[in-house]
């Protein structure tokens, strides 16, 4: 079990880097072309930025130069993120860090000019140029949070420097971090921050989930400070912004770009946890029964309903699956799905020094790039089909929009990929009418689906609001004090159905969307919508199918709740969220049923 090296990975396990660019010289070439772009922007619009017509060739020549610029970050980023033991790689992705920094300076002026030109001028140029049209009205969306442009080019020049709390903790994190093996009734166990997070942490054997959780939080815990400093770093820097942009608040400030209001962010924090924690706590004495254990303790909650009932699966065997299961969207997203695995979208491989979790990255132009660690389980094919929901998205937007128009609002970004997990557990519970593999469906939705997006994510989201809520008041976070909110918020949900102690308490230490603004609650936003939206599908057929792909093109030019309406659905309300925490109680009373009926067979 123990993880090999980067170098011993199968080749067909790994994703393929060459389909951004073939080699080095590729690559060069277009960096070549990057900075003479950047020249050109420089010398010949500079100050000159005064009609519609001069805004629209500049910004024409300026979509090329950040669509190479995205290419050329995503290669040397991408290679990193599977082998953070290369420092080569690492001092490639630190160089184009710094290049992108230094262009990012020298071209701040498009953004400082177009703030400062009569809102006629800008308003002109949008009329002339659909591609333009969003980036413009973004330009006067944020026009009153402006600095002066020397600050602003001083504050793009030290852009690399803002991402060093983030970096801080991935090296710490995934470099520097080795773990211990150890013991149960005399055999020994080797550990690793995938082995726990992708492996023990599901162990159907209590003495060998929780010793490895122990030994786990105990690593974790040499590193609490340095964690510590690097988040609180990070929340720092972020109130400084807020404060200098002159946002009411951090969360004004984080939340501009998603486009939501503070009440949409509140609202999703405060109804799941109250409304959604009576359902959790019902579903955590149940696995308490089902396992005979004595208490229910936080290393226990990712436990299956019934681990003897979950079958291996291959890689080539995923397949099968995800193309039937996804066969709903048509012949054009299967065949999407059969190019991911024919030319190596994914990176399945499970190696030292890799990124934990799993993620897609879709540069603009490409194809998807998909990372995550395969461990035979159906949850990795859930995993995968929800890292390709964002592929599927990013192809559909990629190839509709110019790249001004595929930043979609990180609220409703997780809607496409949590709908496949949706769409993949319906159509298994098609294929069986058998209870226990009913039941084993709809605990795979309840543990990794809704588990994953609307408890773990959420907690995190309710522990970071108050981590934001003493920052925005002049407070600062140490080690000590986020283990103690993350405690309290974990208590708080769990209520006496789960045991927190203190290693539950450093979960806060392992997660990196903190350094990503305000993350997490988006999980289960994009839940909510993918939930609604799913029903629509499974109740009018091919026209809710329609109007989700309609969505998926869309990309940016409307914002969440407007997306949100093409699909039918209504997010300025609580309805929406009420009924999707109905629908996970719904599961759970499906389950305690089936459970209950399979007991007394």
């Amino acid at each position: 079990m123990e993880l090999t090296m980067r170098k011993d990975v199968p080749v067909e396990e790994t994703w393929d880097l060459s389909l951004i660019y073939k080699n080095e010289e590729e690559m060069q070439k277009d960096m070549e072309r990057v900075k003479a772009l950047a020249d050109i922007l420089e010398t010949e619009y500079k100050g000159k930025l005064t009609d519609a017509d001069s805004v629209n060739v500049c910004l024409d020549l300026y979509r090329e130069f950040m669509e190479k610029l995205h290419l050329l970050g995503s290669y040397c980023h991408l290679a990193v993120e599977v082998d953070y033991y290369d420092t080569a790689l690492q001092e490639r992705s630190n160089r184009m860090g710094l290049l992108m920094a230094e262009l990012g300076s020298r071209l701040s002026f498009i953004e400082s000019e177009l703030a400062e030109a009569p809102e006629a001028v800008l308003k002109e140029a949008m009329e002339k140029s659909a591609p333009n049209r969003g980036y413009l009205g973004d330009i006067l969306r944020a026009k009153p949070y402006r600095l002066h442009p020397e600050t602003e080019r001083a504050l793009a020049a030290l852009s690399q420097s803002f991402r060093v709390p983030y970096t801080i903790y991935n090296m710490a994190k995934l470099a520097d971090m080795r773990f211990p093996s150890f013991n149960v009734e005399g055999k020994e166990y080797p550990l690793g921050y995938s082995l726990f997070e992708d492996s023990y942490s599901l162990d159907a054997d209590a003495q060998v989930r929780r010793a490895a959780f122990r030994a786990f939080s105990g690593k974790l815990r040499e590193y609490e400070n340095v964690t510590g400093a690097a988040y609180n770093a990070q929340v720092q820097q972020e109130k400084a912004m807020a404060t200098l942009r002159g946002y009411d608040s951090v969360f004004d400030y984080l939340l501009f770009d998603q486009k939501v209001s503070l009440e949409m962010y509140h609202r999703q924090i405060d109804l799941i946890t109250e409304k959604l924690a009576p359902h959790m706590r019902r579903y955590a004495k149940l696995l308490q029964r089902i396992h005979k254990l004595d208490t229910m303790t936080f290393a226990d909650l990712k436990i299956a309903v019934d681990p003897a009932y979950d079958p291996k699966v291959t890689i080539e065997g995923s397949r099968e699956y995800i193309e039937k299961g996804l066969a709903i969207y048509g012949p054009d997203y299967v065949e999407m799905v059969r190019e991911a695995y024919r030319d190596r979208w994914v990176d399945f491989g499970r190696n030292q020094g890799k990124s934990t979790g799993g993620f897609c990255s879709s540069p603009y132009g490409k194809n998807s790039f998909i990372l995550l660690s395969w461990n035979e389980r159906m949850s990795d094919v859930f995993t995968l089909a929800h890292e390709l929901g964002h592929a599927g998205h990013f192809r559909a937007c990629n190839g509709a929009q110019s790249i001004f128009d595929t930043d979609v609002s990180t609220y409703f970004v997780e809607a496409p990929s949590t709908m496949n997990e949706l769409i993949m557990a319906h159509y298994l519970l098609k294929t069986s009418e058998d209870k226990r593999f009913k039941r084993w469906v709809l605990s795979c939705m309840v543990s990794n689906t809704y588990y994953h997006n609307f408890v773990t994510h959420l907690l995190e989201a309710a522990y970071q609001r108050e981590v934001y809520r003493i920052v925005d008041a002049g407070g600062s976070v140490s080690a000590q004090v986020l283990s103690g909110i993350k405690k309290e918020v974990l208590q708080k949900f769990w209520g006496d159905a789960v045991e927190i102690d203190d290693d539950a308490a450093l979960t806060w230490m392992r997660q990196p969307h903190y350094y990503m603004g305000l993350y997490s609650y988006t999980y289960s936003a994009g839940l909510t919508v993918a939930t609604e939206a799913c029903k629509r599908i499974e109740t009018e057929g091919e026209t809710a199918v329609e109007d989700w792909k309609k969505v998926l093109r869309a990309g940016s030019t409307l914002d969440p709740v407007g997306l949100a309406g093409l699909a039918g659905i209504d997010i300025t309300t609580d309805g929406p969220l009420l009924d999707t925490i109905e629908t996970i109680g719904g599961y759970i009373d499906e389950i305690i049923r089936l459970t209950d009926e399979l007991e007394a067979e």
